[in-house]
Formats: C-alpha cells, structure tokens, sequence
C-alpha cells in the first residue's frame, strides 16, 4: 500500500489485519478520500499475501478469480438478484489463494432487499470469504450489517500530505489543487488530470466581491459556480465505463466538489476576519484590499452560513436553489 496517500495508521492496522482477516469490514468516509482504494489494496494483501506483482496487478485490475467486485448494473441500486449472485459465488471455495474477497465499492448502494441477503451471508460467514463494504455513512446500510462487520472510518488526509503527494507525482498548481480537493487524495488525483480545477477555484473566491442583494444576481452566480463545478466534473469523467456509472460519478463528484466549493468561500470570509487582526492568511492570492470590505463580525457569520449550507446540499435538494438562497442571504 506504499501508494496510498494519507491514512497511515489505518493502513498499518489493515496491512497487520491480512494476515488474518475478519469476516467482514465496512470502510466508511467522505467521498473520494481514498476508501475505495485502500478496499482493493487491502484485498489483494489478503489474497496475495507474497505480494507477486503479476497476481497484484490480476487482483487490482479484479480479473483474479479470487476476488469478486460488485457494482450496481443500474444508476441507483444493488439488486437482491446481484446479492444473491454474489452470495452463491462468495460460497465456493478460494481458487488460487487461501481466500477470496468480495468488495462493494458502493456498499451504500444497496437497495434494502440485497442488504437482508446480505445479512443472512454475514451471519453465517464461509471461512474462507471475506466481505469487503466502502460506503461514506455506516447510515446507508442497515445497522445490522455494521454490527456484523469491523468498521474503518476513514476522515480527509491533511492538506499538506495531498500537497507532498501532488508534487512528488510532478503536477503543476498542486498548492492550488490540493486546496480544492479539501483533504480527498482521490478528487485531487482526478483533479490534475484536467484543466479547469484552478478556475473553479477562482469563481469561489470572486463570490464576496460580487453579492448583492438581489435575487436574480444570486441566481446568476449559482448558475456560473455551478457550471464551474461541471466543467471540472466533465474532466473526471472515467474512461471505459457504462453510462450507468458515469452519472453516478458524475453525481458524486459534482457534491464534492460543491462541498469544496463552499470551504473555499468560506475559507475568504475567515481571511477577511484574520487580515483585520494581523492573523496569517490562507487565500494568499487574494488582494488584501479586498478582505477589509466587511467587518470581521460579519466574516464570521457569513463564514458560519456558508458552512451550514453542506447540510442542505447533503440532504439532495437541488444545488442551484441552495446555492442561490445562500447567496442572497450572505448578500442581503
């Protein structure tokens, strides 16, 4: 795992664990911090514990016969037919290791159907099966299964380690991208492929100089951070997938990056309190003139609003309407 950006001591722990495994993990977290990653390195330890670089490269690319990875055949959901499946495969004995790995990259996928299937596997577990889950909540899946299952909850990697990691691998603006990223080596990875991750971040920052107190000019900078966010979100798009997966993608990577998006604005707002008490920065590009338009009282609360924005973006209304309340209201 020595390519994993971040979480040591959770990768410490999992690499002691392969030796032997429980029967079950749930690996939950934010998205694109690096859980799904970490699931199928996990289990190409346990399946090859001699690390042999050809059986590495089998496990990881998941055409090893001792790994199964499951993934949803329509845009929302694991069936109770894929459980089933999967559950009858799961029984067989291991091929070629001393055990095989099932993953559900996007455990929280399952309808309530697969996850009772599921359970009955759980309860009852083959020896020689071990059944890896990556979800962001323990929520998204029945509590039964996290009962059963040892979870690893990952948190976001310090900005400096996504930094560090950025600059060895030789990308440029990787100061700029680690920022956007907010703590998600997967997002900043993706990131630096494309060319639109720096101006996404500087609609964000441009937002304070730019409210009103008028809705059509709320509504006119949701649109363009919105269309920032899908431009960057066009540039992640994975190569060789189903149409299926690439709107599940997308979806998820447009919140992330709205999250982002948020901490970044919200971020200006405590820079514009700690400029006018001589405290350091973080937005070190943005004019200093600019941060003494408003008080350091009114910074805060407006940092405060936007942060409590994630809320209503995490409970799936629509991004636009959000976005545009938020801004009306930090611009009233």
């Amino acid at each position: 795992m020595n390519d994993i950006i971040g979480h040591e001591r959770l990768v410490a722990m999992l690499v002691r664990e392969a030796e032997r495994p429980a029967h079950a993990y749930l690996m939950v977290g934010p998205a694109s911090v690096g859980k799904a990653t970490v699931a199928l390195r996990f289990a190409d330890l346990i399946i090859n514990p001699d690390q042999n670089p050809v059986d590495t490269r089998r496990v990881l690319d998941a055409i090893h016969p001792d790994i199964i990875v499951v993934e949803a055949e329509g845009r929302t959901a694991l069936t109770v037919e894929q459980a089933r499946g999967t559950i009858a495969r799961a029984s067989l004995a291991p091929v070629e290791s001393h055990r095989k790995v099932v993953l559900f990259p996007d455990a929280g996928l399952m309808n309530e159907q697969a996850a009772n299937a599921l359970l009955k596997t759980l309860e009852e577990p083959s020896p020689s099966t071990v059944f890896v889950l990556v979800s962001e909540a323990t929520e998204d899946l029945p509590a039964t299964i996290a009962s059963r299952s040892r979870v690893i909850r990952f948190g976001r990697v310090p900005e400096s380690e996504v930094l560090a990691a950025l600059s060895a691998r030789g990308h440029e603006n990787a100061a700029e991208l680690a920022g956007i990223a907010g703590g998600r080596p997967g997002l900043a990875l993706s990131l630096a492929e494309g060319g639109n991750a720096v101006t996404f971040r500087s609609v964000w920052l441009s937002i304070p100089e730019r409210l009103a107190p008028t809705p059509g000019t709320a509504f006119l900078l949701a649109e363009e951070v919105m269309s920032a966010a899908r431009q960057v979100v066009a540039d992640l798009r994975p190569a060789d997938a189903s149409k299926d997966k690439i709107e599940r993608e997308a979806r998820r990577h447009l919140l992330s990056l709205l999250a982002n998006g948020l901490e970044i604005l919200a971020s200006w707002f405590r820079d514009a309190a700690a400029a006018q008490y001589g405290a350091e920065v973080v937005n070190r590009d943005v004019d200093p003139t600019t941060l003494a338009s408003m008080s350091p009282v009114q910074a805060m609360r407006n940092a405060e609003r936007v942060m409590a924005t994630h809320e209503s973006l995490e409970a799936n209304q629509r991004p636009e309407l959000v976005l545009a309340h938020l801004f009306a209201d930090i611009g009233s």
